[in-house]
């Protein structure tokens, strides 16, 4: 008995007809487990690829396309003159057409194009498919792509080096998903979107009280000046106060997002208020210096949050043998470079930890100068003005010394701790309205996927 339970742990039996690929990882990969109440359709049935091409022209501005992981969204990369694109045949892409990041498919980065972007530019990375609306309904489509299954799937099918695995678009099309009638689909979303618009009204409560935040400790920390071409009309003069300028150039003063303030109180800038350091990376090479306990951050985890966890860990040997450094519990960090929302983002640690080189890590805080805490809200609190400092063509950095030089108003230690008392506050009700916005959307998901797996 027990040897025919053994062997039957062994045995998958597959239907002929749900065979599209002669492989175990892929028919294992394959099971999704689908319920048999609605036919299963192949995808490149109502699917058609798009391949309208585009040659680059060098005077002329191009929007480019990003695909978000998880189900994100699709959204503006950038905006470029043709001249500094590389690849200079793209594909064009319209409203409503289906998106799959051929790299990212494994981490649910499919999407639909909004209106927006229509007439944006991608590269082969990015294919892009007609859809037959008279068969799906494309939100339909993207649900069920971007469920834990499908993704699943995704995975299964992809391929490459471990940053560069690429969905094998082919496979992708031969998958067979469930097609109810245009009816029930229309109701399962209408169900969807019931519960996924009530997290999205959570979230927009997050905005609002992200904006009163701000609003509160700039009127602590500010006083609003008219900047001088709007108040004279004259476009070829405009009054800077010395004190506010960090950078000198025409450009950067322009793009400044703050330069429409005051401080009320004297200006220190960081480096005098503390220690400025990057990290490093252990070369990769060596899969021993990632068996270490010791944190290791990446931009990706600076989320404006405590970080009391990394996903990885490096030893000692690893920081012997690189630039990386570790850095005490309370330290700073402040994301220098990364994609999307990434550059300007900060952290505290709750750990000591050690980070890649694109962190700027604040430590040696003086705290007779300036509280830890207030200087934290301080660095969350000009997001869009330390952003704006960044430089380079291709992806905008920030750098050590930019950081080093940032100017921080230093007001009484009573305004500094009103200043952390308001801000979490504000952080504990932001971090409930989230928490509920999430379960929603997990909840949201789940009463989905009821409908369409065992």
């Amino acid at each position: 008995m027990n040897a025919m339970s053994t062997t039957y742990s062994y045995l998958q039996f597959v239907s002929y007809a749900n065979i599209q690929n002669w492989s175990v990882h892929f028919l294992k990969g394959n099971d999704f487990g689908y319920s048999d109440r609605y036919p299963l359709v192949r995808i490149g049935s109502f699917l058609k690829r798009n391949r309208t091409e585009v040659v680059i022209e060098d005077d002329v501005e191009y929007k480019q396309v990003t695909v978000r992981t998880n189900n994100g969204g699709v959204c503006l990369r950038g905006v470029k003159k043709g001249k500094d694109i590389g690849t200079k045949k793209q594909m064009v892409v319209h409203t409503g057409q289906y998106i799959v990041s051929k790299i990212d498919a494994r981490n649910g980065a499919f999407g639909i194009i909004p209106e927006e972007l229509d007439g944006a530019i991608v590269t082969n990375d990015f294919p892009v498919f007609d859809v037959d609306n008279a068969v799906v309904n494309t939100e339909f489509l993207l649900l069920i792509t971007t469920t834990k299954q499908f993704v699943a799937f995704a995975q299964s099918c992809s391929s490459g080096t471990t940053n560069r695995r690429r969905i094998d678009i082919d496979k992708f099309l031969e998958q067979k998903i469930p097609m109810p009638s245009l009816d029930e689909q229309e109701r399962l979303l209408s169900a969807y979107n019931q519960c996924f618009n009530k997290s999205e009204s959570i979230l927009s409560s997050i905005d609002a009280l992200q904006s009163a935040w701000e609003h509160h400790v700039r009127e602590l920390l500010f006083v609003k000046h008219e900047v001088e071409e709007e108040k004279t009309g004259n476009t070829f003069l405009r009054l800077v106060h010395y004190k506010d300028i960090t950078e000198w150039g025409i450009a950067m003063i322009r793009k400044r997002k703050g330069h429409g303030y005051s401080s009320l109180y004297d200006i220190a800038k960081i480096k005098e208020l503390c220690k400025v350091n990057s990290g490093g990376t252990p070369s990769r090479s060596n899969k021993a210096y990632y068996k270490g306990n010791i944190p290791w951050v990446k931009t990706g985890e600076v989320l404006n949050d405590i970080i009391y966890e990394t996903e990885e860990h490096i030893s000692e040997e690893a920081i012997a043998n690189s630039s990386a450094k570790l850095y005490p519990k309370g330290s700073l960090i402040i994301a220098m470079y990364g994609q999307g929302d990434t550059r300007g983002r900060s952290a505290k640690l709750g750990i000591d930890a050690t980070t890649n080189q694109a962190c700027a890590v604040l430590h040696q805080i003086d705290n007779d100068k300036v509280l830890t805490d207030y200087l934290w809200a301080y660095i969350q609190v000009m997001y869009d003005d330390l952003r704006s400092l960044a430089s380079g063509t291709n992806q905008p950095n920030l750098n050590a010394d930019k950081i080093k030089n940032y100017g921080v108003p230093l007001p009484p230690r009573e305004i500094q701790e009103e200043i952390v008392t308001y801000t979490k506050e504000k952080r504990q009700q932001m971090s409930i309205l989230r928490a509920e916005a999430q379960r929603l959307r997990q909840q949201t998901l789940e009463e989905f996927e009821k409908e369409l797996f065992k």
